[in-house]
């Protein structure tokens, strides 16, 4: 072969590469990811779902993609965000971060499967028939948060027995939050205490929310699951101790921050656990066969420089209860 024509060829087979390597990751599952908060502060969360992947043997941009879609705390982007997602023909579609996600993914399609992560209860809230035989193209993982506000409750009560008051902080925005409130609105009298909700839909608004809670004097606090929340925890836990309110929260993440208090399954697992499921869809098994996960281990950790700085003498019933205590 002339010098030329052996350049001509060579260059003919270099420009077909990038060809070749799309064509090559155009064949690649891909798997949607919408969620309402922040990539940021999600990282760790991120991380776990490709772990649960990683556990049925998928490497994202190796074997398959993610394409990620994030609300930034705009609840009401996540049905565009689905609408989206399925017009590029995903394999599955892994709704994180509650109920609203999964139920924008619901509405988008009834046939490309969907692994929710949420806090409330699945069948309550409509996605799943049952939580042993979830039916349709709807499964995932619970933390079944809402179900355990009774017991944060009797924890403040147990820290605050002289308490008269509790707050609730909750998204206006996350239709999850309803069920919290209810639970809350049931529980918390007959533990003797009034309960006002304090409801906030932007960082922004939080000052103004603690503030309002702070003036009518209640005497402890509850911050709904959210991920929102969650995307913002350092803010919020830094407005708790400005206004000297004992709290508590669902994740353990919280009191690592600095939160008085927090008990709840562990959402490093949820999204874990969901990236096992979005697995087994590749390969082959249908989300209807597959039952909604439920936490078997719940975690309690105390803040013990926080119950410190907000003068609060610790019962030995609250000491010997926690399964960590943060100094």
């Amino acid at each position: 072969m002339r010098r030329r024509a052996f350049i001509a060829a060579l260059g003919a087979t270099a420009a077909m590469w990038p060809l070749a390597a799309r064509a090559q990751q155009a064949a690649l599952p891909v798997i949607g990811f919408p969620n309402p908060a922040s990539p940021v502060e999600l990282a760790h969360r991120v991380a776990a779902f490709r772990n649960g992947l990683g556990e049925l043997g998928f490497v994202e941009g190796r074997n398959v993609i993610i394409e990620y879609r994030w609300a930034h705390g705009r609840y009401d982007q996540l049905p565009a965000l689905a609408n989206d997602l399925v017009q590029r023909g995903i394999a599955a579609i892994a709704a994180t971060g509650g109920i609203a996600p999964a139920r924008a993914a619901r509405s988008a399609t009834s046939n490309i499967p969907i692994v929710f992560t949420t806090g409330s209860d699945p069948v309550e809230a409509g996605l799943v028939t049952s939580l042993n035989r979830p039916g349709g193209n709807v499964t995932g993982a619970g933390l079944m948060s809402a179900n355990l506000v009774a017991k944060r409750i009797e924890l403040l009560r147990e820290l605050l027995p002289a308490a008269a008051s509790l707050a609730i902080l909750a998204n206006a925005s996350n239709p999850s939050a309803r069920f919290e409130i209810d639970e809350a609105q049931a529980a918390a009298p007959q533990l003797g205490l009034k309960v006002s909700v304090e409801r906030t839909g932007s960082v922004d608004d939080f000052a103004r929310a603690f503030a309002s809670i702070a003036q009518q004097r209640a005497d402890a606090l509850l911050v709904a699951t959210d991920p929102f929340f969650e995307s913002a925890q350092d803010r919020l836990v830094a407005l708790a101790a400005q206004h000297a309110i004992p709290t508590i929260y669902a994740l353990r993440e919280y009191a690592v921050a600095g939160g008085l208090m927090s008990y709840g399954a562990s959402i490093t697992d949820l999204y874990r656990q969901a990236g096992v499921y979005v697995g087994r869809i590749l390969k082959g098994e249908k989300a209807a066969d597959l039952p909604v996960t439920q936490p078997s281990k719940f975690e309690f950790a105390v803040n013990m420089k926080t119950a410190k700085t907000l003068r609060l003498e610790l019962p030995a019933s609250i000491l010997l209860r926690a399964d960590e205590l943060i100094e």
